[in-house]
């Protein structure tokens, strides 16, 4: 533990972002799991009044327990950073360019990590011509997803011409740039990375989905409705796909710069290579989530994890230092 005899904790949830409901889910097993360890413990939630809250508070260190923008993508760890609150998680630049699915890409791509063929749509060029660049450059079984959301909210898995209008509609619905990438068949498989001290890979997992969600894939249902999906522990692949994993997982936690933990996920095509999809850097923590999964896998238990992240959190101190 700290030095601090009883450390203030205040875990941050909720907010304006379309995955406010799996944030309050997450926080709830959080909270259960570290109120024992720290009873000065506090929820707030993510409102405009945030910053009058955390002032109010005067917590020793915060841990955002918050999924998509702006939570996870730089805004809330800034006003930490100003606020001189010391947080878990990864920091504003690791947030904001992981949150960023396509500049995630472009900064992987220079690292030999294997990246699904992609484009960008934009809203205000209207779906028509998003479905004839589409069919033109990526053809028409691909992925269709916005560019800076988590939860597989407002993606869409297509494989026939005829399907890209809707996709479209409600990735559109959604966010206005739209990442198109070309489908990969295979296994979709997650890596959760974690510094516990020195950075490591968690387990392999293996999302295996009900025959009634394969054509559709892990969506927000899958993700979040017990039952609905199974999780594979290790991951049925060969030896040299599941170390790819492992390495890229953990390539692509070190060149974003995150910290603490994230998730990496990949589909794994028969007999070839990981193809990397996304990194989170505030993965779920659920009672259906994969990192809490993967954690009890490795013979670590889930409430000793996230008191190694509060730890990490106070030991660094504020990022935002004054002057002596």
């Amino acid at each position: 533990m700290s030095g601090l005899s009883c450390p203030r904790v205040a875990l941050i949830c909720g907010g304006p972002s379309s995955e406010a409901a799996v944030s309050r889910l997450s926080v709830g097993r959080v909270q259960a799991a570290l109120r024992h360890h720290y009873p000065d413990l506090h929820v707030l939630e993510l409102t405009p009044a945030i910053a009058v809250e955390l002032h109010r508070l005067a917590p020793d260190v915060a841990f955002p327990v918050l999924h998509g923008p702006p939570g996870e993508d730089g805004t809330i760890q800034g006003l930490l950073e100003i606020m001189q609150i010391p947080y878990v998680g990864s920091g504003v630049t690791a947030s904001a360019l992981a949150m960023d699915k396509l500049l995630t890409k472009q900064l992987l791509k220079s690292h030999g990590i294997p990246l699904a063929s992609d484009l960008v749509v934009k809203r205000e060029d209207g779906i028509d011509k998003a479905v004839q660049t589409t069919l033109a450059q990526l053809g028409s079984s691909v992925v269709i997803k916005p560019r800076s959301q988590g939860s597989s909210l407002g993606t869409s898995l297509v494989r026939q011409a005829d399907a890209l209008d809707v996709a479209f509609r409600e990735a559109f619905s959604v966010e206005t740039d739209v990442l198109v990438e070309s489908m990969i068949p295979g296994k979709e498989v997650t890596v959760s990375v974690l510094e516990h001290p020195a950075v490591m890979a968690l387990p392999v997992i293996e999302i295996c989905l009900p025959e009634d969600a394969r054509l559709t894939g892990y969506g927000y249902d899958e993700k979040y409705t017990p039952g609905r999906s199974e999780h594979i522990i290790p991951a049925r692949l060969t030896d040299h796909q599941y170390q790819l994993c492992e390495a890229y997982a953990v390539k692509a936690f070190e060149v974003l710069g995150c910290r603490d933990f994230a998730r990496a996920d990949f589909m794994v095509p028969d007999d070839q290579d990981p193809v990397f999809l996304e990194l989170n850097t505030i993965p779920g923590l659920t009672p259906t989530s994969l990192l809490p999964d993967a954690a009890e896998a490795a013979g670590l238990a889930f409430d000793d994890v996230l008191v190694a992240l509060v730890e990490r959190a106070l030991a660094r101190g504020p990022a935002i230092r004054q002057n002596s």
